[in-house]
């Protein structure tokens, strides 16, 4: 038992700082804290099972904290803090990365992944691995969110049963929305951190695509797949992507945001940040929301007026992803290079081998079927060659940037979109967007609304996130028992 008052539930990265340097908490007590918490409403009582593996060596990463900080050595804000990291996530060390798979179930990266290096170095305590929708909602039609074959069905702590809990970030939301960490990182190719945030009131950050390496994370996608923090405030997911954010050598992609980061994203952050700002506002498919969620909208819109903004409608932005092939095209390229990388000792190699793997063992993973898995060995080269693919993506492109987010911010002199729930126009951009609590349902399902502006955008839109949520303040955590 950890004999501590300091009361972790809903309890931000701030006060654990300040905890610390107080004297009053140390990283190990925290750790500890935590993993009773998981103990508790993640494999008994409520159940949620979000967390998929805890890391053996969490507590000797937390007890090595504690003695830097002993001897006057800071790391920075995250230094002995516990984090968890959705299982599509290399760790080179004694926890798996399946990506929700069995067949990738005895799978150990041989290295950590780009953001998992930036995250020890900044002193972390990486707690464990998520559950998730398997290999990232990219296996086949019809699968619930947060179900995995390895891991079973994520559920959330705002309704367990009642409500999905969102995919594919699906335990990374569930974990931190309960309180089982401190913060944790999910990945989103279209939807997959923003969604989830939105039915566990957090908020979520999908980064613009090269702001965070993909390097070490089981991919579905080159052109849209990205990592990026769920958290329970904007203040911390802002110090989470800070972390995480930067250069790496080995992914292409990140080599556009150098002298694009800044050094702290916390210092954006400002409550009277709306005032003045220009606020487009996308009701494009607001018929894809109950009468209910349009209401919690509308009054998010008003909450934006009151605070400041300057409010412009018809800013709508159009659904792009659902006719598009090229997930499908990039899926298979992209998954057999990441499994090539895992060296000799994998037994599951290619994208046929985990399709011959599951048929072998059907009866624990084809509940759903892998119709995708099958679509993309099959009815794709793996060599981007496609015309259909060719043709696909730069329409895609253009759509979502020229035609999308790039003309109503050019036509309106918009600072930011402000949309309800979760838009693909960003995903399919490559662009960020910020997804904020905006409120609950009467049968308790919590509802969000999110930012989203161009590339590398994301100081301003923490800046309009934080003024939100400051003035919003519809988080609440849910009720376990």
């Amino acid at each position: 038992m950890v004999l501590m008052h300091f009361h972790i539930e809903e309890a931000t990265i701030r006060d654990i700082q300040a905890a610390f340097e107080s004297g009053g908490l140390t990283s190990r007590q925290l750790t500890l804290m935590y993993m009773e918490r998981i103990a508790d409403y993640d494999k008994a009582g409520v159940a949620l099972n979000a967390v998929l593996e805890l890391n053996p060596d969490a507590l000797y990463i937390a007890e090595r904290c504690d003695m830097e900080r002993s001897i006057g050595h800071k790391r920075g804000p995250l230094h002995g803090v516990p984090v968890l990291l959705k299982d599509n996530i290399h760790t080179a060390d004694n926890m798996h990365t399946s990506a929700g798979a069995l067949a990738l179930a005895d799978t150990y990266a041989a290295n950590d992944a780009f953001l998992v290096t930036l995250l020890r170095k900044a002193g972390a305590v990486l707690l464990g691995k998520t559950n998730m929708t398997e290999l990232a909602n990219f296996m086949t039609r019809g699968m619930p969110n947060g179900f995995s074959s390895r891991g079973g069905q994520v559920l959330n702590p705002y309704g367990p049963g009642k409500f999905p809990p969102g995919g594919s970030s699906s335990g990374s939301a569930v974990a931190a929305a309960a309180n089982l960490c401190a913060a944790a990182v999910g990945t989103e190719t279209s939807g997959s951190i923003l969604n989830p945030a939105h039915r566990n009131s957090l908020v979520g950050i999908k980064p613009t695509v090269g702001l965070v390496s993909r390097s070490g994370i089981v991919p579905i996608s080159y052109t849209q797949d990205t990592a990026g923090p769920l958290a329970r405030t904007v203040e911390d997911a802002a110090i989470l992507l800070g972390v995480m954010a930067g250069a790496d050598p080995e992914d292409p992609a990140t080599l556009l945001s150098e002298n694009r980061v800044p050094a702290d994203y916390t210092v954006s952050l400002d409550p009277a940040g709306l005032r003045g700002a220009r606020i487009g506002i996308n009701r494009g498919y607001m018929q894809d929301f109950n009468e209910e969620e349009q209401a919690l909208f509308e009054q998010a819109v008003r909450t934006l007026s009151e605070a400041g903004a300057d409010i412009v409608d018809n800013a709508n932005l159009p659904h792009i992803a659902d006719h598009s092939s090229v997930l499908l095209y990039e899926f298979k390229s992209a998954l057999n290079r990441s499994l090539a990388s895992l060296g000799p000792q994998a037994h599951v190699k290619t994208l046929r081998d985990i399709i011959t793997f599951n048929q072998q063992h059907h009866e624990k993973t084809l509940k759903y079927g892998q119709t995708l898995l099958l679509q993309a060995e099959y009815e794709t080269s793996g060599t981007l060659t496609e015309s259909k693919y060719i043709q696909d993506r730069l329409r895609d492109w253009r759509a979502s940037r020229e035609e999308g987010i790039d003309r109503l911010l050019a036509e309106h002199k918009l600072d930011a979109i402000f949309c309800p729930g979760v838009t693909d126009s960003p995903a399919v951009a490559g662009y960020p967007a910020i997804i904020v609590p905006a409120g609950f349902r009467q049968d308790g399902l919590p509802f969000g609304a999110a930012f989203t502006a161009s590339a590398y955008s994301e100081p301003a839109l923490l800046r309009f996130a934080y003024a939100f949520e400051q003035a919003s303040r519809a988080r609440r955590p849910p009720v376990l028992s």
